[in-house]
This record gives structure tokens, C-alpha cells and sequence, in this order.
């Protein structure tokens, strides 16, 4: 089966259910799942072009790459505009100088083997509950030859931060909803001193971004980044397709705000 079959398949059982008393929601059903196809389609033609699955620009521009991602959209991903809201923060994280990272919600390993290449020297704990997820986390921090500073491993528990006390670190999480459960000060009074990147996801748990903002008013100076528009980059062929193409090309699936709050240590 590929991608388009399966898609067509969708298609026509939505369509089959519709009626004249249908409402707007299958339409918007609709337009997600076609614009997630093209999105695919748009990952399978830069491959192609470019001669493999190999990171173009950003952070982590020259990084060998997945040709399918375990969550999310793939094509920003080998653009380099994914998440771009937080790429001035991972470069002023990284000038800092922590001496390791957490990853909690690691996937394939974008961040972590990302900030493992950005940050030489860096040893990057990554968590995933996912066990493909930590395959091909593994597997890439292999194939770009950082394998000996990405530690893989599975569910990372609130109380797991105390071994990290009195390190520089940089926290990530991005457990799509579950930052509620990881990102526990009560259980975890090392995180006082530790800076953290955390995308909240309200849509998945109500009230997660105001939740983990009053957690960590207390010890952390914070800042929440929204998500703003794009900015193509990206190989020269990309700038001739068809705008839409161009818009889908940056589109990161997401389906509601998902904020996320840089948060660092207050001084003293």
C-alpha cells in the first residue's frame, strides 16, 4: 500500500458518507488529509532531487535525515523551517554551554541528534516510550556518527531529573500532552535550576500551558513563543512550484496553538 492508495481509500469512504445534511467538518477532514498527502508527496520529491534525506537548512542543516518520520510532518523537517520560532533560543541555549540535554518525546531523534551535531562535546539523553521511535532515534544518531553522545532510553519519570542536579542542562519536552506528567517540580526539585524548552499541547490536556506556567513562575523566568508564519528556504526547484505547494512545503500539521514556554533559572 502507499501513500496515495491509502489516501484515495480515505477519500472515498468519506465521501460515501456524505449526505445532504453534511456539515463543514468532513470538508475540513478532507483538506487535512489531502494537504497531508501532498505534504508527503513534496518529502518524496525533495529526496529525490536532492539525492537523499539530507537536512537543507537551519540548526541542523547538513544532517542525514529520515525518509518517513515517526510523528509529524517530514518535508519542514528537511527544509530546515520546522519550529523555526525556536531556533534563536537554541542558538543562545547552546552559546550558554549546558553539558548535556534531556529529550523527553525524542522521536526519531530530530532534536536530539540535531543538538548533538550543534553542540560537540554534549552528551544528549533521549526518551521516547516509543520503541520504533527509539530504533530510529539510535539508528540516526549512528548515521551521523554521534552515536557515542546520544544516550537512548524509554519513559523518563519525574523523579529521574535528580540525577542531573547541579548540571547545566537543557531540558526538551515534547510528550504531546504529557509534559503535565514529566514536568513535575514537586517530584523533581532539581528542575529549579534547570532551563527547559517545552511545547504544551492544550488540545491534549486542558489547561497544560497555563498548568506548567504557574509550576514554574516561581524558580523560572519564562517566555512563551507562539507560532508565527514561515519563511521558505529552501533548493532553488522548490521556488517554481506552485504556491500552494510552497505553503504545504512548511505546514506542520499542526491541528490547534501548541505555545511552547522557553523558561530559564532565575538569578540568585
Amino acid at each position: 500500500m502507499t501513500v496515495t492508495t491509502d489516501t484515495v481509500g480515505f477519500v472515498r469512504r468519506i465521501v460515501a458518507g456524505w449526505t445532504e445534511q453534511t456539515d463543514q467538518h468532513p470538508v475540513y477532514d478532507l483538506l487535512r488529509l489531502l494537504g497531508r498527502w501532498r505534504s508527503h508527496m513534496l518529502a518524496n520529491t525533495f529526496i529525490s532531487l536532492q539525492g537523499g534525506a539530507v537536512i537543507w537548512g537551519g540548526p541542523f542543516a547538513g544532517m542525514n535525515y529520515v525518509r518517513r518520520a515517526t510523528e509529524g510532518a517530514l518535508i519542514p523537517r528537511l527544509l530546515g523551517t520546522y519550529e523555526s520560532e525556536l531556533h534563536p533560543h537554541l542558538a543562545a541555549f547552546a552559546a550558554e554551554g549546558p553539558d548535556c540535554v534531556i529529550d523527553v518525546g525524542c522521536a526519531e531523534g530530530y532534536y536530539a541528534v540535531g543538538l548533538a551535531r550543534m553542540m560537540p562535546g554534549v552528551v544528549i539523553h533521549a526518551h521516547d516510550i516509543d520503541e520504533k521511535a527509539r530504533i530510529a532515534c539510535a539508528d540516526l544518531a549512528a548515521r551521523n556518527d554521534v552515536a557515542d553522545r546520544v544516550i537512548v532510553g524509554g519513559e523518563f519519570r519525574p523523579q529521574d531529573f535528580e540525577a542531573f542536579a547541579g548540571r547545566r542542562v537543557l531540558v526538551m519536552v515534547d510528550p504531546e500532552g504529557a509534559e503535565l506528567d514529566v514536568l513535575r517540580p514537586d517530584l523533581a526539585p532539581a528542575l529549579a535550576q534547570m532551563s527547559l524548552i517545552v511545547e504544551t499541547h492544550d488540545g491534549y490536556r486542558r489547561d497544560a500551558l497555563a498548568t506548567i506556567r504557574a509550576r514554574f513562575e516561581p524558580t523560572h523566568d519564562i517566555v512563551q513563543v507562539d507560532t508565527g508564519p514561515k519563511v521558505l528556504d529552501g533548493p532553488p526547484w522548490i521556488r517554481n512550484l506552485p504556491h500552494l505547494d510552497q505553503l504545504l512545503a512548511v505546514w506542520e500539521w499542526r491541528a490547534f496553538p501548541t505555545p511552547w514556554l522557553v523558561m530559564r533559572p532565575k538569578a540568585g
